[in-house]
């Protein structure tokens, strides 16, 4: 019963994470409406930043402090932390007289959200992983569906809070359902055989060769992810002409598919190899990237079209990025989740805070800086090949870095494998 209760409690932290880290991309078009807090593009994206950067240090960090710390305080530290983020987001609407005040108050916010971020998904993912040891892969995906379900949700309560008049009704949601979930983590031992895992790698252990691999691809994914995700909405509106509506309903769909997509893909793995989805998908999001540049000002219906595509390109990349990185770098499992969100934000970092300047001082269009994004997909797409090496090769047959008796038969499981 008490596992129960910690798998359900890690599953609804997930939503309300994913709910809490696209309020801010959500509410883009009140963030630079003159009407409210009339911020530039670049002040926009600058906004960012300081996520990006304290995401980054929490998630390298995040190994080193389960140690000392235990992974629930370092679970109930991120979650507190995503609480004082969205308080301050509901505070700052009362200082939007004094531009500076309020910025800065953003800025706080989205520090906090960084230091949540990157330390509430990384003890999920380790969390996930030691409930379900037999089927990580799965159980990641699950797991990161369940936060895109929170990321589908937050620009529906947006569009619903802007409709009411009170666009800062999902923040103070999201402060409600962090005191709830706070409340009932705290009774809970949140442990589940992680301890062990910890324990055994605390000493120095240097990253192997192939972990520089799988942190490419999560950089360059995050760099995907973060251009529809903060700028789909603005560029519905700014380049298609669409009502705030029709923008929320585009990022909305963008989530939706990314959600739906780690559901498809985790329950066809059994029928489907996993590192075919995985080769797979990174082609797909270059293809909507091409197909988002090249929408005709008037046509918003295919702006969500586009996005739609592009999110199902993005769906199971991250997971299974972090679900292979566990199983295959097995030396250091427990510092994999962290060190990959890492990265992930780095490639959040570049996308968020990139494309205000490359707007604003090289002059480009936002059509053209997603075509060119098309590029950083097909590098991902390549690299994508080197991390499923090893996994290309097993399901053909093959035991890359296995040592054999040449005089000794093979035997028929070897055959097999």
């Amino acid at each position: 019963m008490a596992q129960r209760n910690e798998i359900a409690a890690v599953y609804v932290a997930a939503v309300i994470q994913g709910l809490a880290l696209v309020t801010f991309p959500a509410a883009s078009t009140v963030f630079t409406s003159p009407q409210h807090y009339g911020l530039s593009s670049t002040e926009y994206g600058s906004m960012f930043v300081p996520q990006a950067i304290t995401a980054i240090s929490a998630s390298l960090l995040g190994a080193g402090l389960i140690r000392r710390l235990g992974i629930k305080r370092i679970y109930l530290l991120g979650l507190t932390a995503n609480l004082v983020s969205m308080a301050l987001l509901f505070l700052s609407q009362f200082f939007i007289s004094d531009a500076r005040v309020a910025y800065s108050m953003l800025l706080l916010a989205t520090t906090s959200l960084g230091i949540g971020f990157g330390l509430t998904v990384p003890a999920l993912n380790t969390f996930t992983a030691a409930f379900f040891p037999q089927k990580i892969d799965s159980a990641v995906l699950v797991l990161n569906a369940l936060l895109g379900l929170g990321t589908v949700l937050a620009p529906v309560f947006v569009a619903v809070f802007i409709g009411l008049g009170i666009w800062w009704g999902l923040p103070v949601l999201a402060v409600v359902l962090l005191l709830a979930l706070l409340l009932f983590s705290l009774s809970l031992p949140l442990r589940a055989g992680t301890n062990k895992t910890a324990q055994s790698q605390q000493g120095k252990t240097a990253l192997p060769a192939r972990f520089w691999i799988f942190a490419a691809f999560a950089l360059l994914y995050g760099i995907c992810e973060t251009m529809n995700g903060n700028w789909a909405s603005l560029y519905m509106t700014q380049r298609l002409g669409a009502s705030t509506t029709f923008a929320s309903l585009a990022l909305t769909i963008f989530w939706g598919t990314v959600t739906a997509g780690r559901i498809l893909f985790a329950a066809i793995g059994r029928w489907f190899p996993e590192y075919r989805t995985y080769q797979g998908l990174p082609l797909l999001v270059a293809v909507a990237f091409v197909f988002v540049a090249f929408i005709p000002k008037s046509d918003p219906f295919l702006g969500i079209l586009a996005f739609g595509l592009a999110g199902l390109g993005c769906s199971a990349l991250l997971p299974l990025t972090i679900s292979s990185g566990q199983k295959e770098l097995t030396a250091i499992a427990a510092s994999v989740p962290g060190g990959l969100i890492a990265f992930y934000q780095m490639g959040y970092g570049i996308a968020a805070f990139g494309v205000g300047p490359l707007q604003q001082k090289a002059g480009l269009s936002l059509a053209t800086i997603f075509g060119s994004a098309a590029i950083v997909a097909l590098v991902m797409s390549a690299l994508s090949f080197v991390v499923t090496r090893h996994l290309d090769m097993s399901a053909s047959g093959l035991q890359p870095q296995t040592k054999r008796n040449p005089i000794r038969p093979s035997t028929a499981k070897e055959k097999i494998l």
